[in-house]
């Protein structure tokens, strides 16, 4: 009898494409289960298509060119500049909250009025106005009270959280021009001065950037109120030098020199 012979076969796949198909149903699968616990935010995906289309040319068939590309650029140059004026506003905002805090935990526990500490708040800057009573004694320049000290290394504390775009003006001012001498202080405004030297002299100590520091004094020349015991007071404003406007910019400062 004879044998039946095996009918020939095709030739089988290589083993490595077995593999590599497993390993591709593997990624699939890994994939579908991260996408299916993922969270999707439907604005931000609208974003990534828009910037996906701007990257890759597509622009309205219903407008031409050159208006749709100066569209674009208008678009992103104002939001650019609403991105970076809203931050300012929001550290702003975020450190007056801070210096709040620490001023109403401090005039809650003074039981003289005339000490109390205020906060006066503006655009993207923030002034705290201190009796000079609470650092200082009367004629005093130099900070020797405890009190004091722990009072400016926690507003220390809360200016090393800031952002660096924020600059710190100490400005020191007295009542009258009381003191009359031939040696240092000599009068109201070297008081008012060495005050803002000595509040700065500490923050320094306490780690802020002398970068950021200024010193200003008016003696007794802004007075705050017509009493007395309001005008002896030093303030520290935070202002963000971006805002400010450099007078040295404008063509007409140095014709007026001439």
């Amino acid at each position: 009898m004879a044998k039946n012979k095996c009918p020939e076969c095709p030739k089988c796949l290589p083993g490595w494409l077995v593999q590599f198909g497993d390993l591709m149903s593997l990624l699939l699968t890994f994939f579908i289960l991260l996408l299916s616990m993922a969270v999707m935010d439907k604005k931000k995906v609208e974003e990534y298509f828009d910037i996906m289309k701007k990257a890759m040319g597509f622009i309205d068939t219903t407008t031409d060119v050159e208006t749709q590309s100066e569209k674009n650029s208008t678009q992103d140059s104002s939001s650019d500049s609403d991105e970076s004026d809203g931050s300012s506003e929001s550290a702003s905002d975020e450190a007056a909250e801070e210096m709040s805090q620490i001023v109403n935990d401090l005039n809650s526990s003074s039981t003289n009025e005339s000490e109390e500490i205020s906060i006066e708040k503006g655009k993207n800057e923030f002034t705290l106005d201190i009796p000079s009573t609470i650092m200082f004694d009367d004629g005093e320049y130099n900070i020797s009270d405890p009190a004091a000290k722990r009072f400016i290394s926690k507003i220390a504390r809360v200016i090393r959280t800031m952002p660096q775009t924020f600059s710190i003006e100490i400005v020191g001012h007295t009542d009258t021009n009381r003191i009359k001498n031939s040696t240092i202080p000599r009068d109201a405004w070297d008081i008012s001065a060495l005050r803002s030297i000595s509040v700065v002299k500490e923050l320094i100590k306490n780690r802020i950037d002398p970068a950021v520091l200024k010193v200003a004094a008016y003696g007794s020349y802004h007075p705050k109120s017509e009493v007395a015991s309001d005008n002896r007071r030093v303030e520290m404003r935070f202002f963000a030098e971006d805002n400010q406007q450099d007078i040295l910019d404008e063509e007409s400062f140095f014709d007026r020199l001439e």
